[in-house]
């Protein structure tokens, strides 16, 4: 397993230290421009809404301790740090790859299978207030306060707004599996359920698509923004070469103390064009045998995993409606035991039967053997913790990998006993949409 560091610096050699003050509102946009990668983009429907550039601390790890690996390393960074509190506390930022033992090949360069990292600076807005941070691992509080003003000077000349450019339009688009292949993959996976061995698994297909100009990925996720105001949004680039970003309904877990919050979401069907079309689908959701059993493995599995942690509820079943799609929706709430923290929830419960399947064992190595491509970083947790390992994580679906003219989207459906492949195959394009409008020009 790969220590965890970020060029050649060593956690446990590291004296962080970090000053913030509050600044005009900017355009979190304008900052990111001219500024590389590392590049860090988080917001959440409640509000809180962080930008970060640069990299004081970059920790990654693999195999199935990845989690815990970062976990100790991101503490003994923290230990005896020097750091503003509140929102404008430095937080990492990052994320995992579905497979513990992904590696990182096109188009997933820069991309391990756990990868996080504390910038150098970060911008945090809130409803009060936007904060300037700054974080330096040499313990060097002189040259900080100095940074701090120069990098403040730097912000406060920058636009309140920033026109959002044009989309980059695409020129051509390919699933990289193809229909007799997906529904092959459904058959196969059907009658491994029916068989007993199998309950449920979800499984995704690739859209490669081709880009008329290259991809601006904060003025993609601008537009996502105005589509999906109640949903998170991401960016996490490691590189120069290409950004993973997203606009996923679906939160892993929240952490704040010892009270985590999570979601099971589960269940597909369309927007109708109209407010009774809409409400007569929003019917079938609830109405639907085999979507109702989807969400209710999903919902029971997140409570037999948070339940060895402390004491869980489970809300009354909802309808999560967003801009083209609808789902199933129920809130989970626990009060934990001990001292969580948020990666180990993260561990804990990824992957959800939502992404995942049932059995997990037997349901992943089905994904391995049906899907024809990488999952990468697609259905994974993508999030942030600070050093109390209180954090937010979602999960990485409704997202793209991209970088210069190409792209590529991901969309999955979960498979149960009843699951018809031609319906599958029509589901699955719809979460295809909410990425594709953010690229392709308008007619």
């Amino acid at each position: 397993m790969e220590s965890s560091r970020q060029a050649g610096i060593d956690p446990a050699e590291t004296t962080l230290v970090a000053r913030s003050r509050e600044v005009p509102d900017v355009s979190f946009r304008a900052f990111l421009v001219g500024r590389g990668a590392p590049r860090v983009r988080w917001a959440a429907p409640d509000g809180l809404e962080v930008v970060g550039a640069g990299e004081a601390i970059r920790l990654t790890s693999d195999g199935a301790e990845r989690f815990q690996t970062v976990r100790d390393a991101a503490e003994t960074a923290f230990a005896g740090a020097t750091m503003p509190d509140g929102a404008a506390r430095p937080r990492f930022f990052g994320g995992a790859a579905f497979h513990d033992d992904h590696e990182p090949e096109p188009p997933w360069e820069g991309f391990p299978p756990a990868a996080f990292v504390l910038p150098r600076i970060q911008l945090v807005r809130t409803d009060e207030a936007t904060h300037l941070t700054v974080t330096r691992v040499d313990g060097d509080t002189d040259a900080l306060e100095a940074e701090l003003e120069t990098i403040a000077d730097e912000i406060g000349q920058l636009p309140a707004m920033r026109p959002v450019g044009g989309q980059p339009g695409v020129v051509a688009s390919r699933r990289t599996t193809t229909e007799a292949a997906w529904a092959a993959g459904i058959e196969s996976a059907v009658e491994r359920i029916e068989a007993g061995d199998l309950r449920k698994v979800v499984l995704a297909v690739a859209l490669a698509v081709t880009l008329e100009e290259a991809v601006d990925i904060s003025d993609a996720l601008e537009r996502l923004r105005r589509s999906y105001p109640d949903c998170f949004r991401f960016l996490i680039q490691p590189t120069d070469e290409a950004g993973f970003f997203g606009v996923p309904p679906e939160r892993l877990v929240h952490l704040d103390g010892d009270h985590a919050r999570t979601d099971a979401l589960a269940g597909t069907v369309a927007r109708g064009d109209t407010p009774e079309e809409d409400a007569a689908l929003a019917d079938s959701l609830l109405e639907s045998e085999k979507l109702q059993h989807e969400q209710a493995l999903v919902a029971e599995t997140i409570e037999e995993r948070l339940a060895p942690m402390g004491e869980v509820t489970v809300a009354e079943q909802g309808v999560r409606k967003l801009a083209t799609v609808q789902h199933l929706h129920t809130p989970i709430e626990a009060d934990l035991d001990g001292d969580p923290h948020v990666l180990d929830l993260v561990d804990a419960l990824h992957p959800t039967p939502a992404v995942g399947g049932l059995p997990p064992e037997t349901a992943e190595r089905v994904i391995r053997e049906t899907e024809t491509f990488e999952r990468g970083w697609y259905a994974a947790p993508v999030g942030w913790f600070d050093a109390d390992g209180d954090g937010e994580f979602a999960v990485g679906i409704r997202s793209a990998v991209a970088g210069g003219r190409r792209a590529t989207l991901f969309a999955g459906n979960g498979i149960v006993a009843d699951s018809d492949p031609a319906d599958e195959w029509e589901e699955v394009s719809l979460k295809f949409e909410p990425i594709l409008a953010a690229l392709e020009r308008e007619e």
